[in-house]
């Protein structure tokens, strides 16, 4: 197995969905719910993520070719897009990749929460899906690296859903002082595999590819 690559799908998978950052995030959505609805929406958000997740490492790769993407152009884009979430990461700053407070209002009133805003783009913002598409594009073409993508992203969500689940009580122990320590650890490692996706793809352009 390839750890380099296995580590980093893993590291990049755990940083940009951040399933602790979840955990204010499904308070604020669920607060009027009742424990047995909000176990049920965070049940059906974490499915809605896996599956456009899903659709989106399958399709994306096709849709790039489609458009003439080069993967070394996507890696740089890629790279520059999680850059700027870690910034919003290590300021403790709303992520405006994830959702906007026009969009945290409108689901606010909403009733169910599940596919908005907690699926998409709080799980599945675009900053996710870039990562899995980045991932897809990093494996190469390998059965094993897409294994390792497919898996990072499962035991991911299996996380987030945890931490979702236990929302309330794990904000009570952790306070938000806490999960702010914990997100700014999260954006340092994610701007540092930011800046190595935007070097991948620079090295892969007929540029600087010596």
């Amino acid at each position: 197995m390839d750890w380099h690559f296995a580590a980093t799908a893993f590291a990049t998978a755990v940083t940009i969905i951040d399933p602790i950052g979840m955990i204010p995030l499904t308070v604020t959505s669920t607060t009027q719910c009742v424990p047995e609805k909000r176990s049920r929406i965070v049940d059906q958000a974490v499915f809605v993520a896996a599956v456009v997740m899903l659709v989106m490492g399958i399709v994306g790769p096709a849709v790039l070719r489609y458009l003439g993407i080069t993967l070394p152009a996507f890696g740089i884009a890629g790279g520059i897009l999680l850059f700027l979430i870690s910034i919003d990461m290590l300021f403790a700053r709303p992520v405006g990749a994830r959702a906007t407070s026009d969009e945290e209002r409108e689901a606010q009133a909403g009733e169910n929460p599940a596919v908005f805003p907690l699926a998409i783009p709080m799980i599945a913002g675009p900053g996710t899906l870039a990562t899995v598409m980045l991932l897809v594009n990093e494996a190469g073409g390998k059965p094993s690296r897409y294994l390792v993508v497919f898996l990072a992203y499962v035991v991911t969500l299996a996380i987030t859903w945890l931490f979702m689940r236990g929302a309330t009580r794990y904000m009570h122990r952790l306070g938000t002082t806490g999960i702010h320590v914990v997100t700014r650890v999260l954006g340092i490692i994610l701007a540092a595999l930011a800046v190595q996706f935007v070097l991948n793809g620079l090295a892969q352009t007929p540029l600087f590819a010596r």
